[in-house]
C-alpha cells in the first residue's frame, strides 16, 4: 500500500509539470500539455485507479496554489478526471455469463471511446463558455484572437485574410472537440502500451480491429447534426458533439480498414499510406469516418469475416 501514495505523488507531479509547461510558450510545451494525462493513466492502469485519483488531487491542488484556483480546476476537469475515469473503465470487468472457469468480461473498448466523446464535448464546450455566454460573444473573441495572429491589431487586414479568419472561427469548435478526443485516445493507447510492456496490465489486450460504438451512437450523431443547423449557442454545441462523434467513427473506420485489408499481400503498404495521407492532409479523416459509419449501418466487418476468413495474422 505504501507504493500507491508514492506512485500517485510522482504521477501527479509529472502530469502537473507537463500541464503547467504551456506557460513557457515554447512549442515543445504544447506537446507536453497534450500528454499531461499520460502519467496519471499509466498509474491508473499499472497500480489501480486510486493512484490516479490521488495523483490528480495532488496535482490540481498544487497548480491551484501555485497559479490560481481556476487553473487548478481546469486541470482537474480536463486532465485528472478523464485520466482517472478512463483508467477505471479499462480495468472494469465482471464474470462472463455462463463461464465455468471464472473468465472475466471486460468493459468494451467502444464504450470507453464513447466516454472519450463525452469528455471531449464537455471540455470543449466549457472552454468556449469561458469566452462568452452566447454565440456572438464566443465568435467575437475567437475572431479577435485570430486577427491578432494575422498581424498587429491596428494594421489593416486584407479581404482574403478576413475570409480565412471567418472560416477558422466557424471550424474552431469542431476542431477543438476532434483534437481533444484524439489526444485522449492517444494518451490512453500509449498508457496501455507502456503498462502492457511492463507486464502490469491486468486485462488482456483487446482486438482493436473489432472495436465498435454502441448502436444508438449513430442516432445520436444524426440528432447532433440536426442541431448544427439551429444556429446560436445550440448550433455550436451541436457542432462540438457531431465533430467528437465523427472522430470516434474515424477510429472505428481505421478498425474496418485493418479488417478489410487482412487478405492483401501489400497490406502494410496500404495501411501506412492511409495513415500518412490522413496525418499530412487531415481532411481525408472524413473518408475514414464515412467507412466507420458504413460499417455501423451495414456491418462491413462481419460480412467480410463471414465470407472470407482472414488468412494472415493480426497486426
Amino acid at each position: 500500500m505504501i507504493a500507491i501514495p508514492v506512485i500517485a505523488l510522482a504521477a501527479g507531479a509529472a502530469s502537473a509539470l507537463m500541464f503547467a509547461s504551456i506557460i513557457s510558450g515554447a512549442l515543445i510545451s504544447l506537446v507536453l500539455c497534450y500528454l499531461a494525462p499520460l502519467p496519471l493513466m499509466v498509474a491508473a492502469l499499472a497500480w489501480g485507479p486510486l493512484s490516479a485519483f490521488l495523483g490528480g488531487i495532488v496535482a490540481a491542488a498544487g497548480l491551484g496554489l501555485t497559479f490560481s484556483p481556476s487553473y487548478g480546476l481546469a486541470y482537474a476537469l480536463t486532465v485528472a478526471l478523464p485520466a482517472w475515469w478512463l483508467g477505471y473503465l479499462v480495468l472494469l470487468g465482471r464474470p462472463a455469463a455462463g463461464s465455468a472457469d471464472g473468465a472475466l468480461e471486460w468493459y468494451p473498448v467502444g464504450r470507453v471511446l464513447l466516454w472519450m466523446v463525452g469528455f471531449a464535448t464537455l471540455t470543449t464546450a466549457a472552454a468556449l463558455l469561458t469566452l462568452g455566454s452566447d454565440a456572438a460573444s464566443i465568435t467575437g473573441v475567437l475572431r479577435r484572437g485570430l486577427l491578432r495572429m494575422f498581424g498587429p491589431e491596428a494594421a489593416p487586414v486584407s479581404e482574403e485574410s478576413e475570409h480565412w479568419v471567418d472560416a477558422l472561427v466557424a471550424l474552431a469548435p469542431a476542431a477543438g472537440a476532434a483534437v481533444t478526443l484524439l489526444t485522449l485516445a492517444l494518451n490512453l493507447f500509449l498508457a496501455a502500451k507502456i503498462t502492457a510492456t511492463s507486464g502490469r496490465l491486468r486485462r488482456p489486450w483487446p482486438d482493436l480491429r473489432m472495436v465498435s460504438l454502441p448502436p444508438m451512437t449513430l442516432a445520436a450523431l444524426c440528432v447532433a447534426i440536426a442541431f448544427c443547423f439551429a444556429g446560436g449557442l445550440l448550433g455550436i454545441f451541436g457542432e462540438i458533439v457531431a465533430s467528437a462523434m465523427t472522430m470516434a467513427y474515424a477510429f472505428t473506420g481505421f478498425a474496418v480498414l485493418h479488417t478489410l485489408t487482412l487478405g492483401l499481400r501489400s497490406r502494410a503498404f496500404w495501411l501506412a499510406t492511409s495513415y500518412a495521407i490522413v496525418i499530412v492532409f487531415s481532411w481525408p479523416v472524413l473518408a475514414i469516418a464515412a467507412l466507420g459509419l458504413a460499417d455501423a449501418a451495414f456491418g462491413l466487418r462481419q460480412r467480410y469475416l463471414r465470407t472470407r476468413p482472414p488468412p494472415l495474422p493480426a497486426s
